[in-house]
């Protein structure tokens, strides 16, 4: 019969292998769109910082910056993107084929708000949106990704009642009950590349070293409203409003290193580092300052405006960051175990921070990353072919109201294989689960939070582009 040779891309449905596994991703997509939270502390500098690694990473403390593998995307380090695999063996010739990764997560996030004397507590769990990440191999030793997560999260809804007294005698006067309202939140969309700068062989093994760089647009919004009520018996006082929203943006850079060398014939250290500069993001502002009445027909009715201002130009400086740290990994053979250790550390300059040219209750912060991940001899049982994962953080937080608010993190995670078919044999899809326990602040600050997070991703990877040979 004739030989045909057909060069095809896999489709979607092929990349993401087992049955179902789109309908679950695209509600990820969707997730978060109506999810409220309630931090005060979101209100200060670009609010919140979301977790910032692959779940992969989270698992063992939020390692980054040494960490590299062709199943899964590192995106915070791009020269990581230089390993993706791009060649296979098909009857022992080398054929033009890539290894596609579609990396995707979410966070099922529960947060505790404690205040210490008297003690109050509000709880408040959210399922979020993480990071959607595809990484495509260019050729040997050169790699492409491209993708879009979140930065930050402002979310606050806080109510306060107080008694107002005569400052000359001393007696109550009113009583001010004041709403306090943040939503916003920052997001970055990038693409980069990575690849060898140089790569050979030793007699120990393999060693290269790969840079790369990301760039893309970060962009987000900032909206505040702070609505103050006055009652006293006698007169009738308009309720006031004071409501600031802006948006920013602007393109964004930043660059990564790794150094791969063996140690022992099945022992590798990879040294890696990157970061980036402190950059000037473009914003726009709206200043409303109105008095208005509640209407149960038709809503918030304003009754005259103080100040309006629109459009207001201005910038927002994001500070420089960089994280440095190092993995040393045991390959896993028939008969023995692999695992890694790594440890990084992390800076950020948020001393560099400003918005409109002004300051916040923000600065310089740092974190210790630590963590590990042990892969058991491979046999016929399901549970030694997981990857097992665990790992901490501590460091102070950037966010500074009244004394230094410490963070302290502990984490454990897991690498599930799903199995493939006979149909897609090339196919390499991992469900990764993190599980995060971390604190912000103590008994000596005025609030204290803890998160319990759940985050579940998806590492779908196929070879496209396969020739194919049909008889």
């Amino acid at each position: 019969m004739l030989s045909v040779k057909l060069i095809t891309p896999k489709s979607i449905n092929v990349l993401c292998g087992p049955k179902g596994i789109l309908s679950i991703l695209f509600s990820i997509l969707v997730i978060g769109a109506n999810a409220q939270d309630n931090s005060p502390y979101s209100r200060f500098g670009i609010g919140d910082l979301t977790p910032s690694t692959s779940i992969i990473g989270r698992g063992m403390g939020s390692l980054s910056a040494g960490y590299v593998d062709f199943l899964s995307i590192n995106f915070n380090n791009p020269a990581s993107y230089s390993s993706f695999q791009s060649l296979i063996e098909a009857k022992s010739k080398k054929t033009s084929s890539g290894r596609a990764i579609l990396d995707i997560g979410v966070n099922l996030d529960t947060r505790t708000l404690q205040e210490p004397f008297p003690v109050k507590r509000f709880v408040a769990s959210n399922a979020l949106f993480s990071y959607m990440q595809v990484g495509v191999p260019l050729k040997n030793g050169w790699g492409f990704s491209f993708g879009l997560r979140p930065i930050s999260r402002i979310s606050y809804n806080i109510f306060r009642s107080e008694k107002l007294f005569d400052p000359g005698t001393g007696l109550p006067i009113d009583t001010a009950i004041t709403r306090f309202q943040g939503d916003g939140g920052t997001y970055l969309a990038s693409m980069g590349t990575g690849f060898n700068i140089f790569r050979k062989m030793n007699p120990l093994g393999e060693e290269k070293l790969s840079f790369g760089i990301n760039g893309g647009f970060l962009f987000g919004k900032k909206n505040y409203s702070t609505k103050r009520a006055l009652i006293n018996d006698t007169v009738d006082y308009y309720m006031a409003n004071y409501q600031t929203q802006s948006t920013f943006g602007n393109p964004y850079f930043s660059a990564g290193i790794q150094y791969k060398t063996p140690l022992k014939k099945d022992i590798m250290l990879v040294v890696g580092a990157y970061g980036n500069l402190k950059q000037n993001l473009r914003a726009n502002k709206d200043e409303l300052r109105e008095t208005f009445v509640e209407d149960p027909n038709f809503g918030t009715l304003r009754l005259d405006s103080v100040s309006d201002k629109r459009d207001v130009k201005g910038k927002l400086v994001y500070p420089m960051s960089f994280t440095v740290g190092f993995i040393i990994e045991k390959m896993q053979g028939p008969k023995t175990p692999g695992w890694l250790l790594g440890l990084d550390f992390m800076h950020q300059t948020w001393s560099q921070y400003r918005f409109y040219g002004q300051p916040d209750s923000v600065k310089d912060n740092w974190e210790i990353r630590g963590g590990g991940q042990l892969r058991p001899v491979s046999r016929k049982n399901y549970f030694s072919n997981v990857a097992y994962r665990a790992g901490f953080m501590v460091g102070p937080d950037y966010i500074k109201v009244g004394k230094k608010l410490m963070q302290y993190g502990l984490s454990f995670g897991l690498g599930l294989p799903i199995p493939t078919s006979r149909q897609a044999p090339n196919q390499a899809s991992i469900i990764n689960l993190a599980f995060e326990y971390s604190r912000r602040g103590n008994n000596n600050n005025l609030l204290r939070e803890s998160i319990f997070r759940i985050s579940l991703g998806f590492s779908l990877s196929d070879f496209w582009f396969i020739k194919r040979k049909y008889e």
